[in-house]
């Protein structure tokens, strides 16, 4: 408790100073890589009011600047992870209160991730200075096909960190919603559709006395606004045959909004995926037919569907997503290159595809003027795991370096002789 409150005060007297986020920031002569175009083998990035202003050769640093030198370092914008807890849970796996998993039957579609976000857990600064500086949560509901409502945070550590909302509503579509609609794929396909007439027709139904023929009131509600066209759906799904049968529903519904979150034989149907438009976030060392969804696994589906022209993302699948492990999305995009894919094309599928997929790729991502300053400097490639970072800035604050990790390797590590 004494770390965690120590690490919590440290950060918050950098992030909540005001200065810091109206201060202007010189980064010069870095490998600056924008996520728009080649890299600039010696560029810079200028930083001011929280935002990129500019980004060239030969930048000159305003009046009072900071100026960090990014000579032999790489400079990028911050990561994404694509799907994590990171926030809903102190220690997974534990007796501990755990908020991204949501039991019994009261509450599915209507759980919450942004109302449960806890800026002040561990797994913040442990994985900001991995240099993923935003994610998307979403909790685990164990009650009906729908999983809740996941949302996009900052992990600044501020009490604001949460800076979208409701962002997409999480489906089980795969074994696992089969298993809840009774058993049977045959079953859960009824069961979606009678769920989204259900939250169409709030609140009339229920007034009336009908009732919702799969959902409770407070389900229907909270998934109207995604059942209307307005939200994504972020559906948990495998198998090749189970995506062909999304895409005939998302052509039959054309108004509604899907991304898919496991996708391990997406590669058998990437053409397919890439006309209907459907993104998909995998994860590239999900290999093995460990159950039967899964049978036609490999590990350059990543590649496969780049090639493809599917828009994709690299984080960990269902199942594999853990509070403290979103920083491990940078050797995810590493091992998804060892098998084929580009690097640019990695890259982009931890920083700029993760914001596009849910909505935010205007202003995160990339490194251009006017966009929001999540910067990261690196001592090597980001993709080397002997790469670290030496700078994290998320709208242009500097966030300390310092975790409850680095905490106790530092009160713990023998003195140097």
């Amino acid at each position: 408790m004494i770390l965690r409150n120590a690490l919590f005060a440290a950060v918050a007297a950098l992030a909540f100073a005001s200065p810091a986020a109206a201060q202007s920031i010189l980064i010069k002569g870095g490998r600056v890589i924008t996520n728009t175009g080649a890299p600039l083998e010696r560029g810079d990035v200028l930083i001011s009011n929280g935002r990129v202003t500019a980004v060239g050769a030969n930048l000159t640093a305003p009046a009072g600047a900071t100026v960090i030198d990014a000579s032999g370092k790489w400079v990028t914008p911050g990561v994404f992870a694509a799907m994590s807890e990171v926030g809903l849970s102190e220690i997974s796996g534990s007796g501990a209160p755990n908020d991204a998993s949501v039991t019994g039957t009261m509450v599915s579609a209507a759980a919450d991730a942004g109302r449960a976000f806890d800026p002040m857990v561990t797994a913040v600064p442990v994985t900001r200075i991995e240099g993923v500086t935003r994610a998307a949560i979403a909790p685990s509901a164990s009650g009906t096909l729908f999983a809740g409502r996941g949302a996009l945070v900052s992990l600044d550590g501020r009490p604001d960190s949460v800076f979208r909302q409701r962002a997409f509503q999480v489906v089980e579509l795969g074994e696992i919603g089969a298993d809840r609609a009774g058993g049977s794929r045959a079953a859960l396909w009824p069961v979606l559709e009678a769920a989204l007439r259900d939250a169409r027709e709030y609140p009339t139904r229920y007034r009336s006395g009908q009732g919702g023929a799969v959902l409770s009131e407070i389900d229907a509600q909270a998934l109207q606004p995604f059942a209307l066209g307005q939200g994504l759906f972020l559906v948990h799904i495998e198998r090749a045959a189970d995506i062909r049968e999304l895409i005939r529903f998302a052509r039959a519904n054309p108004s509604l909004k899907f991304a898919i979150h496991g996708g391990a034989e997406a590669w058998l149907v990437a053409g397919d995926l890439a006309a209907a438009k459907i993104p998909v976030i995998l994860d590239p060392l999900v290999n093995l037919p460990d159950r039967m969804e899964r049978l036609a696994a490999r590990l350059d589906n990543a590649a496969l569907l780049h090639r493809a022209g599917v828009k994709f993302a690299i984080a960990p699948g269902p199942g594999s997503v853990d509070a403290h492990q979103a920083r491990l999305v940078l050797q995810l995009a590493g091992n998804a290159v060892a098998n084929g894919l580009s690097w640019d094309a990695a890259f982009a599928a931890i920083t700029r595809t993760p914001a596009e997929i849910f909505g935010v790729g205007a202003d995160l991502g990339t490194l251009a003027a006017g966009r929001t300053a999540d910067v990261v400097v690196w001592d090597g490639d980001p993709l080397d795991v002997q790469s670290a970072p030496t700078a994290v800035y998320i709208a242009g604050r500097a966030m300390p370096l310092v975790s409850r990790q680095t905490r106790l390797r530092d009160r713990y590590m023998p003195p140097a002789k």
